[in-house]
């Protein structure tokens, strides 16, 4: 909006120092067209963002309501028992 005010602001100081009357109104036109523009996609980036928000926050509030299922560990075997089974196999199999 600064840089279609800056733009609305000279326009409006060409029309000042237009030397005819229909150049002048064309600078003021011009002016007056550039505003309702600069309004109008203003308001569309506006809608636009408030969208994003809207779909952020639903999809924030859907996903805590989610329950996350939780993995569950299995229990840890002791070393000493695996090496008791191989000691095992290996006798096994040497006799």
């Amino acid at each position: 909006m600064t840089r279609a005010k800056e733009r609305r602001d000279r326009f409006n100081g060409l029309a000042a120092k237009a030397k005819g009357k229909e150049t002048g109104e064309r600078f003021k036109m011009m002016a007056k067209a550039t505003m309702e523009q600069a309004t109008a996609a203003a308001r569309r980036l506006q809608m636009s963002a408030d969208n994003v928000a809207d779909s952020y926050a639903r999809s924030m509030r859907v996903a805590a309501s989610t329950p996350v299922a939780v993995k569950a560990e299995k229990p840890k075997e002791d070393k000493p028992a695996k090496k008791a089974k191989a000691k095992k196999a290996k006798a096994k199999k040497a006799k």
